[in-house]
C-alpha cells in the first residue's frame, strides 16, 4: 500500500457551498467494529464502514490472522470472527500503509495471542514512534523488537497468558489506551487503564456492545476503564455514524466561503470527538444539530451550517483531546477569524501523519496567513475575514489531514492554490474533492 506517484490538484475558488452531503463512516469506530467483530464468535454485520485505505489496511490484516471479511455488493459487510484467543499466526508482515491507528490497535490486539507479527508502513507511517504503545505492552509480557526509535518496520511476540496490568496514561491517547484494552481481551484477570484526561471512548462503548465486561469509574486521579479478560465477544450489527473529522472539513469550508448553506448528514457527536464544533461554535460559527438521534449507542445528528463571520478565541486547552485530529483545520478557520486565535496543548500533533505544527504553520504563511508556531500549538493573527492572497504550492508530507485542511483554505482566496500531492486523502476520505466539488455545483471534477 507504497502511496503511487503524486497526484497534484490546483484548487479555484468558485463561491458559496450548497446542498445536503453525507461524510464517510467514522475512522475510529471502522476500525474497531472490524477488530471486535474478528474476536467475536459468530457473523457480524457492518452497514456504513469507511472505506478508505487505512480500514482496509485493518481488514487485509484481520484475514491474513484468520478472520474472513468479506463486502457485499449493498455495501455491508459481514465478518466471521475467530473468538478471543484464536488468532492465527500470518503467512508474511502486515502491510499497514499509512495507518498509525491499524498499527498501534492490532499491536494490542497481537501481544495476548502466541503469535508473532512484523508490521510495516510506508515512508510516513515509518517515521512515526510506537514506543507509547510499546511500554505498557511489554509490561503485559510481550516481546518487540523496533526499527531505531521504536519505528517500524516492527516485530511482535505475544505473550499468552499475558499479564493483566495497571496502567496509567503518560500522555493523552485513546490508541494506547485501546491498544491496552484489545491486550486485555485475551489475558486473565482484570487490566485496569487510567486516564488523567479523557479521550475518545469508542473502544469503551463498543466493548460493552459485544459483551465485553468494561467498567468506567470516576475518581480524582482520572477516569478508570476496567476489563476482565479471557472475554467472549458475542457477534454483533454495527451501523457507522458519519466521521467528525471527515465533517470537519466542510464544516469549516461552509463557514468561511460567504453565502454557504449545507447540510452534513448522520455525523458523529460522540462528545469526546466534537471539540471542533465546540470551538467553532466559541468563534461564531452556525452549526445547527437537525434530527439529534442515538444509533448503537452513538449520539448522531445532520449539522446545518452557514457561512458566518468568526472571532479569534484562546481556545481553551481541556478541549485538546476531542478535536486533535481537528487542529490543522482549526488553524485555517482561524486564519480567517477577526482577531487573534491561541490554540495549545496539542504537541501530539508534532508525531502524527507529519508534524502537523510545523507543516500547518509552513502551509498558511505559503498562502499570506500571520501565524506563529509554538512547542504545542499555532498563534493565529486573522485576517478579519478579508480572503488570503493565495496563489502557492503546498508540499502535503504524505498528510490527509493537511491536504484537506489546505483544500479548505484554498476556497477562501483570492487566488489558485496547488497541493502537491492529494493522494494521500484517500486513507480517509476518498470522496472529498468530489463531495467539494458537488457542494460548489461543479459538473465535473
Amino acid at each position: 500500500m507504497q502511496h503511487s506517484a503524486p497526484t497534484p490538484l490546483e484548487l479555484v475558488p468558485s463561491g458559496p457551498l450548497a446542498g445536503r452531503v453525507r461524510v464517510p463512516g467514522d475512522k475510529s469506530i471502522s476500525h474497531r467494529a472490524l477488530m471486535f467483530s474478528a474476536l467475536a464468535v459468530g457473523t457480524s454485520r457492518v452497514e456504513g464502514l469507511l472505506e478508505g485505505e487505512d480500514v482496509l489496511a485493518t481488514a487485509a490484516a484481520l484475514r491474513a490472522m484468520g478472520a474472513t471479511i468479506e463486502r457485499g455488493d449493498d455495501g455491508v459487510w459481514t465478518i466471521d470472527g475467530v473468538g478471543v484467543g484464536g488468532l492465527l499466526q500470518p503467512a508474511g508482515a502486515l502491510e499497514m500503509g499509512n495507518s498509525g491507528t491499524s498499527t498501534r490497535l492490532l499491536m494490542g490486539l497481537v501481544a495476548s495471542h502466541p503469535i508473532t507479527v512484523t508490521f510495516t508502513g510506508d515512508a510516513s507511517l515509518s517515521k512515526r514512534p510506537m514506543g507509547r504503545v510499546i511500554t505498557p505492552l511489554s509490561q503485559m509480557g510481550a516481546e518487540f523488537t523496533a526499527s531505531p526509535g521504536g519505528r517500524l518496520p516492527l516485530m511482535v511476540r505475544g505473550m499468552c497468558p499475558a499479564i493483566p496490568i495497571t496502567y496509567t496514561l503518560p500522555v493523552a491517547s485513546a490508541q494506547v489506551k485501546s491498544a491496552v484494552l484489545l491486550a486485555a481481551l485475551n489475558t486473565p484477570g482484570i487490566t485496569r487503564v487510567i486516564e488523567p484526561v479523557a479521550t475518545r471512548d469508542h473502544s469503551e462503548r463498543m466493548l460493552r456492545g459485544f459483551g465485553a465486561d468494561v467498567t468506567v469509574e470516576q475518581t480524582p486521579e482520572g477516569k478508570i476503564i476496567s476489563l476482565r479478560g479471557e472475554a467472549e465477544l458475542k457477534p454483533q450489527q454495527i451501523v457507522v455514524p458519519g466521521d467528525p473529522s471527515s465533517a470537519a472539513f466542510l464544516v469549516v469550508a461552509a463557514t468561511l466561503v460567504p453565502g454557504s448553506d449545507i447540510v452534513v448528514e448522520n455525523v458523529g457527536l460522540n462528545p469526546t470527538r466534537a471539540g471542533l464544533f465546540t470551538a467553532l461554535r466559541m468563534m461564531g460559527a452556525s452549526i445547527e444539530e437537525c434530527d439529534a438521534r442515538d444509533v448503537g449507542g452513538e449520539p448522531v445528528a445532520d449539522l446545518r451550517v452557514r457561512y458566518a463571520a468568526l472571532t479569534g478565541i484562546d481556545v481553551p486547552a481541556e478541549l485538546a483531546p476531542s478535536m486533535i485530529d481537528e487542529y490543522p483545520v482549526l488553524f485555517v478557520a482561524a486564519a480567517f477569524a477577526s482577531g487573534t486565535t491561541i490554540a495549545r496543548g496539542a504537541e501530539e500533533l508534532r508525531v502524527k501523519e507529519s508534524d502537523r505544527i510545523a507543516a500547518m504553520a509552513a502551509a498558511l504563511g505559503a498562502i499570506g496567513a500571520r501565524v506563529e508556531e509554538v512547542e504545542d500549538g499555532m498563534i493565529v493573527h486573522g485576517s478579519g475575514g478579508a480572503p488570503l492572497p493565495g496563489g502557492a504550492t503546498i508540499a502535503t508530507l504524505l498528510d490527509h489531514r493537511i491536504a484537506m485542511s489546505l483544500a479548505v483554505a484554498a476556497l477562501a482566496c483570492d487566488k489558485p492554490v496547488t497541493l502537491d500531492d492529494i493522494s494521500p486523502v484517500a486513507t480517509s476520505y476518498p470522496a472529498f474533492f468530489a463531495q467539494i466539488a458537488q457542494l460548489q455545483g461543479a459538473k465535473d471534477q
